[in-house]
């Protein structure tokens, strides 16, 4: 069983989300069946980046997770591209023996059996600002498939009114899963902290908050990406 992978790194923290400031070792696929235009992870898109990705079994994986965490059980983040693409059920069964925990990111527009092995699914669908439309029978799809609706959080991005409006209308959707708000950063990709505009990225989370304060939208949470703020759009950090 082959995995195409973009790159594996860590242990630093989680930047974004449910999981924010936890130790995590990434685990990044390659491949996506979606190109939204803010991409901050074209490596791990674009197909012009094939090249750079490896082919890897799941053992040679958990041999680099282990290697990377000195053995201690952490958690371990699947991302991409769409890491729903690529069959990581077997590797799942393997840290889990060993107490590795797993949590998975994803747009929602795949769904596989093995999410239900996850410790945690974040649902991250694109809002209007992307360009890519959602498919939420494809997503709802994701979330029979986790099982335990417990390990689900949604995530979207939020770039300006329009993605504020989509963003209300899934948490009408989906009133009993956990919603986080992200503010889009427009920076290109691979930047270092120098290249990204912080400015605007404070802007957007000023407005956002703003907006669900005087909207009395009280059951979500707003969360900038932690770690753009300390090392911008750097690979493998």
């Amino acid at each position: 069983m082959s995995i195409k992978i973009s790159e594996i790194f860590g242990p630093t923290i989680q930047g974004e989300g449910t999981l924010i400031g936890q130790p995590t070792v990434f685990v990044r696929t390659g491949g996506c069946d979606y190109r939204c235009t803010w991409c901050d992870t074209l490596h791990a898109v674009d197909s012009g980046y094939r090249d750079t990705w490896k082919s890897m079994s799941p053992n040679q994986i958990m041999d680099k997770i282990r290697e990377l965490s000195d053995g201690k059980p952490i958690l371990v983040s699947l991302s991409g591209g769409n890491p729903a693409i690529q069959p990581l059920g077997e590797l799942i069964d393997l840290g889990r023996k060993e107490s590795y925990s797993f949590a998975m990111e994803t747009q929602g527009s795949i769904a596989k059996e093995w999410f239900s092995k996850l410790d945690h699914l974040i649902l991250s669908p694109k809002p209007p600002s992307s360009a890519m439309k959602t498919d939420w029978d494809a997503l709802e799809g994701c979330i029979k498939a986790a099982g335990d609706k417990n390990k689900i959080t949604l995530k979207i991005v939020i770039k300006d009114e329009e993605d504020y409006t989509y963003a209300r209308q899934a948490g009408e959707k989906y009133p009993d899963l956990p919603l986080y708000l992200q503010p889009c950063n427009m920076s290109p990709a691979g930047m270092d902290q120098n290249g990204v505009d912080m400015d605007d990225i404070h802007r957007r989370t000023d407005w956002l908050i703003e907006k669900i304060t005087n909207d009395g939208w009280f059951n979500v949470k707003v969360l900038p990406q932690l770690h753009v703020m300390l090392w911008g759009n750097k690979r493998g950090v």
